[in-house]
């Protein structure tokens, strides 16, 4: 997996990461990159199938457990299927979302089940980003942003705002005891100033691979 790069993006609900992981996939091949889009959960035919289980439905459709087996499984085959392949190619992989997101979700914000979602990621998938690009947003702004969308994955944007506020804050916490991999950038501003810091930072690593 050293042939290539794997960038990720995190953030709450509504912080803007499938908007920026778009346009940063769109200036990178603009530049010559060779690049593969993909986000989580999902990203390959049996992962987006598990997508479906896991974002719509009831908020308490699974227990927080359950919930960390199933994006293992989504992660797992997204890893075996299209990430793994694009690396040994040489691609850029951008994906909108990884594990950072179940040790959020899941690991903190449900209970304090870290320790196992660390145990499974390292089990089962081994592999960290070498670059996460971490959107940082008010909650509440990010709560109505993603509410506005009003489509049929609101499970955990039903859960409320308490969820988004103790997110952003573990986020911020992963960040700062990993800033050898983490990049924080204020998602309080207009996209077009978000994606320019965003491209600012990629091209930086970029050019130290």
């Amino acid at each position: 997996m050293a042939l290539g790069r794997f960038i990720s993006f995190e953030g709450i609900d509504g912080s803007g990461k499938s908007t920026q992981s778009r346009l940063l996939a769109e200036s990178l091949r603009k530049l010559g990159h060779s690049v593969c889009q993909t986000r989580e959960p999902g990203g390959s035919p049996g992962a987006e199938e598990i997508r479906r289980l896991v974002l719509e439905g009831d908020p308490d459709r699974w227990s927080a457990e359950t919930e960390i087996l199933l994006f293992t499984a989504a992660r797992r085959d997204h890893l075996e299927k299209t990430i793994r392949p694009a690396l040994a190619r040489g691609e850029v992989v951008i994906t909108d979302r990884f594990a950072d997101s179940t040790r959020m979700y899941q690991g903190i914000s449900r209970g304090d089940l870290g320790p196992l979602v660390n145990r499974l990621h390292d089990l089962m998938i081994g592999v960290e980003p070498d670059l996460t690009l971490l959107i940082d947003l008010d909650p509440a702004l990010g709560l109505n942003r993603a509410v506005a969308r009003a489509g049929a994955e609101q499970r955990f944007e039903d859960m409320g705002l308490a969820l988004q506020i103790k997110m952003r804050a573990g986020f911020l916490a992963l960040a700062a005891a990993h800033p050898e991999r983490f990049r924080v950038i204020d998602g309080n501003r207009p996209p077009e100033a978000v994606a320019a810091d965003v491209l600012g930072h990629a091209l930086a690593h970029l050019a130290l691979a």
